[in-house]
């Protein structure tokens, strides 16, 4: 009976939620300067009776929202930045609202709101219930930038849970019973002496050379990593003007693989290449880690405990009008995009354009795909449950316009409410602890990262501090 009348408690505040995921999306903000969606969500938590600790991490926009008191310790994850270049109307024409700004291409708007609108019910539930332990809610920025988390989790704020839910907006409904890459950010600085590139080029000694030979180093280094790992890089700065010698010149790296000490092996052989850089062109060289996330590590009780909240939910219904969007937006995506959707390929029915039945594949343990999140430091601290649930039609990647329209649009929303349900009924079943589900997932837990051979220490080094912008703040003033 409880768990139909949290169903219902979350049934009739969709419409705010609805609302609030909207006004996000109608106001993305990139990485570290989410001060409207934080100050929304934590505005509301607020309200509803939690007690907030903000600036965690040393973000201003990083919040943690907490009612209940004693054990277990449950948390739930949010995230709530948007993506540089992905603005969007819900349109299946490429159609930007500002042209180059920002959008929810990976469905943020919708994430955090979904862990907001499940805690706030559940909380309800609890009193009702006179139910024992503690729920938290952490207001996470910057994922997109693959930090937030990171800095979250240098300062200990996961330390003490039983365990941790999230999910995430994709394409089909879905335990996440797969791993995600280990990641290293890291900008190289380079530094020589200008000249005039005509008149006396001798003199100079370029910068730009070095993090160019720096490059095609790093391209000879593909051939000799280990399968599934991935170098990214961006020129940061190439200079002032091409008759002027740079003395600065930079570049960011991404380095992923399988798990921690791959990507730690791969970037001491990226230093290599770069001091070799500095080197052939007599500059100096310093580099700066921006990010160190973990692989994350899947846990099937936990995963197991949220599809078997299925049972207790109507499944998504979507609208002729939602089906037709879907397939005009579908039409916009280029035919070799849409076969690349390998993974939804290989689980759903063939032609499938909006899943709605719950999926639990245990074929995807021990497979590892391609991203990265921040989330993976979490999944080594405490047990961690992730879902995804339907949010974009089949073959619709995330970090595209795509994506962002369908984020915005009404099958998003049904997508996170549904999600919401799912790790508000997991939740509520882990403050029961029934059947010992947290000492199961507690076993695994320790049996994975013991068999990783890795203890977790964060990956980005405790000088490091956040790269928040000057005046970003969150408006939130506890009392």
């Amino acid at each position: 009976m409880s768990k139909s009348t949290l169903l219902g408690k979350l049934r009739t505040q969709e419409e705010l939620f609805t609302r609030m995921a909207k006004q996000i999306w109608e106001k993305p903000e990139l990485g570290y300067t989410e001060s409207y969606a934080s100050s929304l969500q934590a505005h509301l938590l607020e309200k509803e009776g939690f007690s907030l600790t903000m600036e965690v991490g040393g973000i201003p926009t990083a919040f943690i929202a907490e009612y209940g008191a004693g054990k277990p310790i449950i948390g739930i994850l949010g995230e709530f930045d948007a993506l540089p270049g992905l603005s969007q109307q819900v349109s299946p024409i490429y159609d930007p609202i500002t042209v180059g700004g920002p959008g929810h291409g990976c469905g943020h708007n919708l994430l955090g709101t979904a862990g907001v609108e499940a805690i706030i019910s559940l909380k309800q539930q609890m009193i009702e219930d006179k139910m024992q332990g503690t729920i938290r809610y952490y207001g996470c920025p910057a994922e997109e930038l693959l930090s937030g988390k990171t800095f979250m989790a240098r300062d200990g704020v996961f330390d003490d849970l039983d365990c941790v839910l999230t999910w995430h907006p994709g394409s089909m409904n879905a335990a996440a019973n797969y791993s995600m890459q280990a990641l290293t950010g890291v900008e190289f600085f380079f530094s020589g002496r200008t000249a005039h590139a005509g008149g006396a080029p001798h003199l100079g000694r370029s910068a730009l050379d070095a993090v160019e030979l720096m490059n095609v180093g790093a391209n000879y280094l593909r051939e000799h990593v280990p399968d599934g790992s991935r170098i990214h890089y961006q020129i940061t700065n190439g200079g002032q003007a091409p008759n002027i010698v740079p003395d600065q010149a930079s570049v960011y790296y991404f380095l992923r693989g399988a798990d921690r000490k791959a990507v730690d092996h791969l970037f001491e052989r990226l230093i290599k290449v770069a001091q070799g850089a500095a080197m052939m062109t007599e500059t100096t060289v310093s580099w700066h880690i921006k990010a160190g996330c973990y692989d994350t590590l899947p846990n099937a009780v936990l995963n197991d405990l949220m599809h078997a909240q299925g049972e207790h939910t109507d499944p998504i219904e979507f609208t002729a009008e939602e089906e037709k969007f879907a397939e005009q937006l579908r039409n916009s995506i280029h035919p070799d995009v849409l076969a690349a959707s390998s993974m939804e390929a290989s689980i759903l029915p063939e032609g499938t354009l909006l899943a709605t039945p719950f999926i639990n594949e245990k074929t995807l343990y021990g497979k590892t795909i391609g991203g990265s999140s921040d989330i993976g430091d979490v999944s080594w601290i405490t047990p961690m449950g992730q879902i995804t649930t339907t949010c974009a039609p089949v073959g619709v990647q995330v970090h595209t316009w795509q994506a962002t329209a369908s984020f915005g649009s009404s099958i998003g929303m049904k997508g996170m409410h549904y999600a919401a349900q799912i790790m508000a009924l997991s939740a509520y079943d882990l403050l029961l602890n029934k059947d010992g589900i947290l000492e199961q997932a507690k076993s695994e837990f320790a049996e994975s990262t013991s068999r990783k051979g890795i203890t977790f220490k964060a990956g980005i080094p405790e000088e490091v501090k956040p790269p928040v912008p000057e005046g970003i703040k969150n408006a939130v003033t506890i009392q």
